[in-house]
């Protein structure tokens, strides 16, 4: 269980770069997606790129990998609602009312990615004391 816990870390922290970079790369991509009564849309794609990125990074580091997959976890709820507002638009952002439509559970398929690798990480203390496992 050790070994494809960690696998399934790794696969989400490098799966969380890759969209991070992507939010870089191809910001008018993700601008449709930000709700237009939000000020800073463009600022809002690229600190979230950024974010992604970080978090990735984070939960690659077994000492960081509970605390990252459970922000990355809270990340993907908080983009949630936009998915299903997604869902209500005229012309989804994604693309399609079919493609907003597979969309949307794929997030909850993300959220509980992340819970499982927040659940099967070691919850580390400072340097001096030693590690814990989180309550299950």
């Amino acid at each position: 269980m050790k070994k494809l816990s960690t696998i399934l870390s790794v696969a989400l922290g490098l799966f969380m770069i890759y969209a991070g970079v992507t939010h870089l790369q191809k910001p008018v991509f993700y601008l449709p997606f930000v709700p237009e009564f939000l000020p800073f849309r463009d600022a809002i794609v690229t600190v979230s790129g950024l974010l992604e990125i970080a978090l990735g990074i984070a939960v690659l580091l077994p000492r960081y990998r509970y605390l990252s997959a459970l922000s990355i976890l809270a990340l993907m709820v908080l983009f949630l609602p936009v998915h299903i507002a997604d869902l209500f638009r005229d012309t989804p952002a994604i693309g399609s009312h079919d493609a907003a439509l597979i969309r949307l559970p794929v997030q909850f398929v993300f959220i509980l990615w992340a819970w499982v690798a927040s659940r099967n990480a070691t919850l580390t203390r400072p340097v001096h004391e030693k590690p814990i496992k989180p309550k299950q």
